[in-house]
């Protein structure tokens, strides 16, 4: 390795309802994440494991840390090759399988960007840009499970007319039922 970069946050459980972890509904899943000069993230587990849908889970910041590795990557891929990225969303989404003793592992998260550009002629080297980015993630890299991207480009100069719109969107919203087997 050419260098090292080290990464430290603070986890503290804030779910003591007053007696502890005596019987597992006896808790809630509450935690705040800190570290030095930044905001804290409070987290509770998924609610099907009793958390509180209203905080990220850590299933949720995974999912979410995948997607703004790639974005970062993807940005900066853009701005060396000379594409112009002008708006950036993306909507992914993680299957996370339970085994029959409760454990579990992800079996993929699909990544969904959605980037418009300025100059149309760039939509190939954009779209051909989400591989190399993939490739470069550190978190991605780090995973035993698929991450794959569906991305959609888009450009001012699109002659897209309001229904092929209209069906890209329906699409996308079929995308996250995709299963990774």
């Amino acid at each position: 390795m050419a260098s090292a970069h080290h990464f430290s946050v603070n986890i503290e459980w804030t779910g003591n309802t007053g007696s502890g972890t005596s019987s597992y509904d006896a808790y809630d899943r509450a935690y705040m994440i800190s570290a030095d000069d930044k905001q804290p993230i409070f987290g509770s587990s998924a609610p099907v494991f009793l958390g509180d849908n209203a905080a990220y889970n850590p299933e949720e910041m995974l999912v979410a840390a995948l997607s703004s590795c790639h974005m970062l990557w993807y940005l900066h891929l853009c701005a060396d090759a000379g594409v112009v990225v002008t708006q950036y969303t993306d909507s992914p989404t993680g299957e996370l399988a339970i085994n029959q003793d409760g454990g579990g592992l992800f079996k993929g998260v699909m990544l969904q960007p959605r980037v418009t550009i300025t100059d149309e002629s760039m939509v190939p080297l954009a779209q051909q840009l989400h591989a190399e980015a993939r490739a470069k993630c550190f978190i991605a890299n780090s995973c035993n499970f698929p991450v794959v991207h569906q991305p959609v480009i888009l450009a001012p100069s699109s002659t897209l007319d309001q229904e092929s719109k209209s069906l890209f969107e329906a699409i996308g919203r079929m995308v996250p039922k995709i299963a990774f087997w």
